[in-house]
């Protein structure tokens, strides 16, 4: 596979990353007009910036933002996440461009699982079928037979027959959470994301008592101990969802702080607070997703690079895993 932090045309990285962007100009505006100009989508995460969630042509999960990917007519897809998410993209649109803001946009758990290492791990049980979490590689994806998202994980685990021993990767933690919620038994990989795995159980208990009205809700990414605290467990959109039909005012939300912008513009008379990491810190922020800025989203747009760009063997590989997820999820009514 070509190295995505080498995949971009002429221009280097750094003489595009390094322009000075006119201060006087509205970004905003301007990256509406690059959006007509080159009949280009944005696509942004969750947790990306509020000024960029404001700016996308949609917003979602892993799941919401493949599914735009895979039907989008778009000449070219920009987007504002991080790389295996771009990949993702490249891989269902060989034809497309694809772009993205910040090649060190990269991801902890993604990296928890490195190709050569997996490749030795699933050598060694030949007759597991391998359901990969979408926060991986394309490489990974390449040796999967299934790949999941939080959203629809557990309608993946239960197309697969009974009789037929799973591999989990890369998440542990997602991995044990969904062998409680199906009974069935897998063999997981030793991943985990960074931002996840942070959040300290005894500091949200205490900020519980002292808001003992609040709700506490997690991402399944989020170690055992916490989620044993939380009264609602789901994917990024279905945690959104959940703080919107809740009748409950004030909510304890454990995970990506980015996700915290769309809940206020949901549900505007309610209040989130965002649960406390075991650090200094007083939020949890993935540091890979924010490195993308609305200066760099313009750049990205009008430079048309960082530019994606897959060895198509590893890209026809891993297209039959994440097309096997889509065909479940539509059939599923996700």
């Amino acid at each position: 596979m070509v190295d995505i932090h080498n995949a971009i045309s002429a221009l280097p990285i750094k003489g595009f990353l390094d322009v000075e962007v006119d201060p006087s100009l509205d970004l905003f505006e301007e990256i509406e007009k690059l959006k007509k100009e080159k009949n280009a989508i944005l696509l942004a995460h969750y947790y990306q910036e509020p000024d960029i969630q404001d700016v996308a042509d949609y917003i979602g999960d892993s799941l919401g933002l493949a599914q735009q990917a895979a039907k989008t007519g778009a000449d070219m897809i920009v987007f504002a996440g991080v790389h295996f998410m771009a990949e993702t993209a490249k891989i269902i649109n060989p034809q497309k461009k694809v772009v993205l803001p910040d090649l060190n946009a990269g991801c902890s758990l993604a990296d928890s699982a490195p190709a050569d290492a997996f490749r030795a791990f699933k050598q060694k049980h030949p007759d597991h079928v391998v359901i990969s979490y979408i926060n991986c590689t394309a490489e990974i994806k390449a040796m999967s037979d299934i790949i999941c998202t939080s959203s629809n994980a557990k309608k993946i685990i239960e197309s697969v027959p009974q009789d037929r021993p799973i591999i989990f990767a890369p998440d542990r933690n997602l991995g044990a959470y969904l062998m409680k919620k199906t009974g069935r038994d897998m063999l997981l990989w030793n991943g985990a994301c960074m931002v996840h795995e942070i959040f300290s159980r005894q500091k949200i208990a205490k900020l519980k008592n002292q808001h003992p009205d609040a709700k506490i809700i997690a991402h399944p990414e989020c170690e055992e101990a916490v989620l044993q605290l939380a009264d609602f467990i789901g994917s990024t959109t279905q945690l959104l969802k959940y703080t919107v039909t809740d009748p409950a005012m004030k909510f304890i939300v454990a995970t990506e702080t980015g996700i915290l912008h769309q809940m206020q513009k949901d549900a505007p008379q309610k209040t989130f607070i965002p649960a406390p990491p075991d650090n200094a810190c007083a939020c949890n922020d993935c540091p890979h997703m924010k490195l993308n800025t609305l200066e760099k989203l313009y750049l990205c747009m009008k430079y048309e690079q960082p530019e994606i760009i897959i060895d198509e063997a590893i890209r026809l590989a891993a297209l039959k895993p994440i097309q096997r997820m889509l065909d479940i999820s539509k059939a599923a009514g996700l």
